[in-house]
């Protein structure tokens, strides 16, 4: 009897673990998180790539929208948009941008504190290649009078 158990109890680890498809768990945990690694890649052209606010007093937001056109045949997806410092935040599209569209990259910048030249930089993954490439903000913050 006791033989039994363990032969059951041992045949049922092995068929619930899915030994024959291991890609098919991280196929599944790429999808569930929206991994752009899965989806077709498809092609950008920028049209804004660099915004120069000029000058600004210390305190203001700069607010931008920097634009892009999907000039691929499949939809663009933007799975994330990060800035190089954490006074400027940047807001990717939550939707796929479909070919021919124009889409839009949302970035505001708080000056409070940095007086002086800006150059802030933002890294975007998408499932366009070539890859977007850096997107620059630059400017100076002027101290308030």
């Amino acid at each position: 009897m006791k033989k039994w158990m363990i032969g059951i109890l041992a045949s049922g680890i092995l068929f619930s673990c899915n030994i024959r498809n291991p890609d098919k768990v991280a196929k599944m945990q790429n999808s569930a998180t929206g991994s752009a690694s899965i989806v077709e890649n498809t092609s950008v052209q920028m049209i804004d790539s660099v915004y120069d606010f000029g000058s600004v007093t210390d305190g203001e937001n700069v607010v931008f929208s920097y634009r892009f056109k999907n000039t691929g045949s499949k939809p663009l997806v933007v799975s994330s948009a990060t800035a190089s410092c954490g006074c400027t935040v940047p807001e990717k599209p939550e939707h796929p941008i479909l070919p021919g569209e124009t889409g839009f990259l949302k970035v505001v910048f708080n000056s409070t504190g940095r007086v002086g030249p800006v150059h802030k930089s933002v890294d975007v993954v998408s499932n366009a290649s070539p890859a977007f490439p850096t997107l620059l903000l630059i400017g100076e913050v002027k101290q308030k009078q």
